[in-house]
């Protein structure tokens, strides 16, 4: 894994079912160390970071660069809760989330409103995962899908 990440992300890095070209969502992304690691891992796949904080995103706007001028990489301000796709955007095939309040139990009503968009978000069979397993958990989406 890549030296930027700290050992904890690394291991949640590692532990992702990624392949090559495939389309993943990193929410909460803060200054985007996952995102460039996903990013690297997929090959021509796109990472999606997205981070309910304007200072965040501009961390994450400096520090991938490289992987955005590739076209790998994208980043969009939002609140999971509130999230959708854009218009004409393709669905996703992972969502990967560490340390969110909406998804790890702290903020429980966010929650409830957020999976069924990462749902809508995601390809059928698309899947979520979130840290507080060894070291991910896979949340189910079924109850959310249309």
């Amino acid at each position: 894994m890549t030296s930027d990440l700290s050992p904890r992300l690394a291991t949640i890095v590692a532990a992702l079912p990624l392949r090559r070209g495939i389309r993943v969502i990193e929410i909460g992304c803060g200054p985007g160390a996952a995102a460039r690691a996903i990013a690297r891992r997929i090959g021509d796949g796109h990472v999606l970071a997205i981070d309910r904080s304007p200072r965040a995103i501009a961390q994450a706007q400096s520090a991938c660069a490289v992987e955005i001028a590739a076209g790998l990489l994208s980043l969009r301000e939002a609140a999971v809760e509130d999230f959708t796709l854009a218009p004409g955007e393709a669905p996703y095939d992972l969502a990967l989330a560490v340390r969110v309040g909406a998804l790890d139990g702290r903020h429980p009503e966010a929650g409830r409103r957020a999976l069924p968009r990462i749902a809508a978000a995601l390809a059928p069979g698309g899947r979520l995962f979130i840290d507080g397993g060894a070291p991910l958990r896979e949340v189910s989406l079924a109850a959310w899908r249309a």
